[in-house]
């Protein structure tokens, strides 16, 4: 029996998780063992009486800073635990769906959650984390873009998503946004479902996705359509993400 991929989340706030990951596909393989989820109280690691995580940052600045004894200490009670070591940080490199399917071939992944002003540099440093950001915006902390990276991972874990057929037709697969998508009723408010996609004839529908494919693409979002241009696929699956920059620090 292949084991569970491992999400493995360090934060200040465990009771944020799963979330959103408990409910529909994501929490269905929850509970069925596709994946498991422990969320790793920070707090648990201070030295002292009054569990303190943070303190001033040296040189001056506003807002206070993650201690690394204390996050060094969390980390190495999870020193055999599978899986990238990353923190969410709005410096780090962007996550994308390519990314995403790179992270589910590894037995799981660990996700430190930045509060306040971030992370002292020494422990991420010597702990090799990897910096990943969810876009150029600032969020209180990391939690919420930690959800939609493991939520971005698990849908694409084998098993969750009945139909694997669908992961291959959504956005960013060969490096075009998803095509437009119509249901009943076929004429709704005065607009009807264009005559192609009722005509039975598959190839001039897959043409006419094709073609609306790339117009949106074009249209929205010039930086994958030059990619595109210059044949350089965008490897895996999903739909348009929106990005988490945290104090991101998260």
């Amino acid at each position: 029996m292949t084991p569970p991929w491992r999400a493995t989340v360090l934060t200040l706030f465990p009771e944020i998780f799963p979330g959103p990951l408990g409910v529909s596909l994501a929490g269905k393989a929850l509970e069925k063992g596709v994946w498991e989820l422990k969320a790793l109280d920070i707090r648990e690691f201070a030295r002292d009486k009054h569990r303190s995580v943070d303190d001033t940052p040296f040189g001056g600045g506003t807002g206070m800073l993650l201690r690394a004894d204390v996050v060094n200490a969390a980390l190495a009670s999870i020193e055999t635990v599978p899986g990238r070591r990353i923190y969410l940080s709005p410096r780090g490199v962007p996550f994308d769906q390519s990314m995403a399917g790179s992270l589910t071939d590894d037995g799981g992944v660990v996700l430190v959650c930045g509060r306040y002003e971030g992370l002292d540099q020494r422990v991420i440093d010597a702990r090799g984390l990897e910096e990943v950001s969810l876009g150029d915006f600032v969020l209180s902390g990391g939690e919420t873009a930690a959800l939609a990276v493991l939520d971005a991972c698990v849908r694409l874990l084998p098993g969750v998503i009945g139909a694997t057929g669908a992961l291959a037709e959504e956005s960013f697969v060969g490096g075009l946004l998803e095509y437009p998508l119509y249901t009943q009723p076929r004429e709704w408010q005065g607009r009807a479902v264009p005559e192609v996609l009722l005509s039975g004839h598959h190839a001039r529908i897959e043409e006419w996705r094709r073609e609306q494919a790339e117009k949106i693409t074009r249209e929205r979002r010039p930086d994958l359509w030059g990619r595109y241009q210059l044949g350089k696929k965008i490897p895996a699956v999903q739909q348009t993400t929106t990005g988490t920059d945290v104090e991101q620090d998260g």
